[in-house]
């Protein structure tokens, strides 16, 4: 007959060895979940960059076109969204109404910050649930809201409104 320390004993072994292995599984997992994270990225990058440049070569050979015929001809199909920037680069005399609702109310809710914010606190104040897809996501329009001139990332993960000269109060010309 086994004694009850050596049952104990050996379920706690048991159980340590679950733990183990289950801790190996996560581990794994993380991996993995990283590496998706990372292909995702670089997808969106590459949407982004593709969508671009097709925008600027549609711009370079409309431009020709364009003073070769002064009206747009009826029977020509109707542009697409392929290749429109949805958000413009930042320019003198721009106001934050160019952009797209969700980036429109993220450079509000920059600028009306005392100082700098990270997506996990945006994410909330833009109606949407703190998840972490969501985060990510938001972190993304930030990211391109930097990029296109409308942000400022002053340390890495904290956003602030681009300060430009002469800027005199872009978002509340609203």
């Amino acid at each position: 007959m086994v004694s009850l320390p050596e049952e104990l004993q050996a379920r706690e072994a048991a159980a340590r060895q679950r733990v183990d292995e289950l801790q190996a599984e996560a581990a794994e997992l993380a991996v993995r979940l990283e590496k998706a994270r990372a292909d995702l990225s670089r997808l969106e990058i590459t949407r982004e960059t593709v969508a671009q440049v097709l925008a600027e070569l549609s711009a370079a050979q409309a431009a020709p076109e364009a003073g070769a015929r002064d009206a747009p001809d009826p029977k020509a199909p109707a542009p697409h969204g392929i290749g429109v920037m949805a958000v413009p680069p930042w320019r003198e005399g721009l106001v934050v109404q160019v952009l797209p609702d969700v980036y429109r109310d993220i450079v509000e809710i920059v600028a009306d910050a005392p100082g700098p914010l990270q997506a996990k606190q945006i994410v909330p104040r833009i109606g949407l649930e703190a998840t972490t897809a969501k985060i990510e996501g938001t972190r993304g329009k930030l990211k391109r809201l930097v990029e296109r001139g409308w942000l400022d990332e002053e340390a890495p993960g904290r956003f602030t409104l681009a300060r430009h000269d002469g800027d005199a109060d872009q978002v509340n010309s609203r």
